[in-house]
């Protein structure tokens, strides 16, 4: 490896206490959906409404490929006349519920790639919502980190923000601004879902993942991946979108409307974005000089299994395997930008050094980001 390598030396996985499986959340939703229907009979009656329909845990899972997921308040969510997360607000002078995710998810990144917080050059968070405007999310894991020096800011790129921050955080360390980059997804996905959208209700969950990036030269970890390539794409479209934010105060109309939350038009999503995410990818390896047959893993973004089982099937040309293309969503539901690096936190150690693998985030903007990598240790 050249002076210039950068390596992935540590990855961490903080995962929410309570969890909510397919069949609980149905339970919840239609208790919802009878009580809507009931206290609207007139108005459905007369044609002014349309009845809402109730889910199944069947659906829920042939839909997406979803049987539980992770979150930060199971009740509130199970509460049919609430069907949202009760997460309190704290005091300014206490960490914030998203710096404490962050928090952890990076002291367990740092202890597996060996280092402590003093090695540490900067903070990168990177996700779909921060939880405020500022100051910075980041500088405040800085500060409760305990960081005595560096630098820290916020980014977001939804769905694709821990392949964009990867490539930031390897941009700096290649430029001289940084030996050693932490980047930290803290995803509360569960406060900014639609959680009465039958469409939707399913997907999210809550988690933080974090990744220690740094010189090859420096690093000490037993295990080191390198990383060979990243490469980003954006794409402007409103077919998965979120309108909230600080200007919804000056238009009280549409205070609590249904777009200040998550929606997407599904199919569109995946007819679209499938096709340009398995074309990154072999343009991507391609470039590299490295064929489908020598990709020995796809760390691919979380967010429904048909999408990853028919972008894997195109870049290898076959149908691939459980083994090539590893799937968390069953278990964590869509967490966003941290889906596909808990892929690679949780299945990469089979894997022999010199072997390769590609870990790829789509979503939202549209927003494509992959980062080739190479087991070098």
């Amino acid at each position: 490896m050249s002076q210039n390598d950068v390596v992935i030396s540590g990855t961490g996985l903080w995962t929410p206490s309570q969890s909510i499986t397919n069949e609980e959340l149905v339970i919840a939703f239609n208790a919802y959906v009878e009580r809507y229907n009931a206290e609207n009979t007139a108005a459905i009656e007369a044609g002014e409404l349309v009845a809402l329909q109730g889910s199944n845990a069947e659906f829920i899972e042939k839909a997406s490929g979803i049987k539980q997921r992770y979150v930060l308040d199971k009740e509130g969510v199970l509460d049919p006349a609430r069907l949202a997360p009760r997460i309190a607000e704290r005091p300014d002078e206490q960490i914030s519920v998203q710096a404490e995710m962050a928090v952890k998810a990076i002291h367990q990144a740092l202890e597996n790639a060996g280092r402590s917080v003093s090695d540490v050059d900067a903070i990168l968070v990177a996700c779909s919502n921060m939880q405020r405007a500022y100051p910075a999310v980041s500088v405040e894991v800085q500060h409760y980190l305990g960081m005595e020096r560096g630098w820290a800011y916020d980014m977001n790129v939804a769905c694709s923000s821990a392949t964009f921050g990867i490539q930031a955080g390897v941009d700096a360390i290649r430029n001289g601004s940084a030996k050693c980059v932490v980047m930290v997804n803290p995803e509360i996905c569960s406060a900014h879902l639609a959680w009465q959208d039958r469409d939707c209700h399913f997907i999210f969950g809550d988690v933080a993942t974090a990744v220690v990036l740094e010189r090859a030269e420096d690093a000490v970890s037993a295990e080191q991946w390198q990383v060979r390539g990243t490469r980003l794409q954006t794409k402007f479209s409103s077919n998965i979108r979120n309108n909230f934010g600080f200007l919804n105060r000056c238009d009280e109309s549409g205070v609590g409307a249904r777009d200040k939350l998550f929606r997407q038009e599904g199919r569109k999503v995946f007819k679209e974005v499938c096709p340009m995410v398995a074309e990154q990818i072999l343009d991507h390896i391609g470039s590299l000089s490295i064929t489908p047959e020598q990709l020995k893993r796809m760390w691919l973004h979380q967010a429904n299994l048909s999408m990853n089982e028919l972008i894997a099937k195109r870049v290898l040309g076959r149908p691939a395997d459980r083994v090539e293309a590893p799937v968390i969503l069953d278990e964590y539901a869509n967490t966003s930008s941290a889906g596909s690096i808990i892929a690679f936190h949780k299945h990469r150690q089979d894997l022999a050094v010199g072997d390769q693998g590609v870990i790829c985030s789509f979503g939202a903007g549209y927003s494509i980001g992959s980062v080739i990598v190479r087991r070098s240790r």
